[in-house]
């Protein structure tokens, strides 16, 4: 005998002749819940807001870097931007900045490029931003669909002449305050 959802479902499916438009409902709906279940937010995280991370426990940049470690959103991460951090971050003077030695710097990066949503970038989106290193951080937001681009720089981010690629350019200050609401 079937269970009462099955009986419930064949009778309003069969009996009925609507077996397809319910199939069709309780499919949409189960990949709906699924989507809503399953989805993180994906960010794009400029250099800047790594260095402030790794250079003070307090602050907005720190947060962000720990939620992306804790996996509650996924940071998008291309070649060219891996190495930009990685550039950034491996100058002798950041390094006595930040109190790091240099297998530590590459053991951080290791940890955010495992967890990283990898995205190879196979053309140029040049917004002739003010730092050419921008641009490919502003190519990876828009390949990986990001939700947000972090930076502290937000004004260099402003002055864009392409506008409307569904990311929105975010301080990391503004970011946290936003995610802690939506929790």
């Amino acid at each position: 005998m079937k269970s009462n959802l099955g009986s419930t479902l064949y009778n309003s499916c069969f009996l009925t002749g609507s077996f397809f438009s319910s199939l069709s409902l309780i499919l949409e709906l189960n990949i709906s819940l699924l989507c809503a279940i399953v989805y993180t937010m994906i960010v794009t995280i400029d250099t800047n807001v790594i260095f402030s991370a790794l250079y003070s426990k307090r602050g907005a940049s720190h947060q962000i870097l720990k939620l992306v470690l804790d996996e509650k959103i996924k940071l998008a991460l291309s070649p060219q931007v891996y190495f930009e951090y990685w550039d950034v971050l491996a100058r002798k003077e950041n390094l006595e900045k930040l109190n790091l030695s240099m297998p530590e710097i590459e053991t951080i990066l290791d940890l955010i490029a495992l967890l990283a949503k990898k995205h190879s970038i196979y053309f140029l989106l040049r917004p002739n931003l003010i730092d050419e290193n921008d641009n490919m951080i502003f190519e990876c937001a828009f390949a990986s669909n990001s939700d947000y681009l972090i930076t502290s720089n937000i004004k260099y981010f402003r002055n864009t002449e392409l506008k409307g690629f569904g990311f929105k350019v975010i301080t990391p200050g503004d970011f946290y305050k936003l995610w802690e609401l939506k929790k």
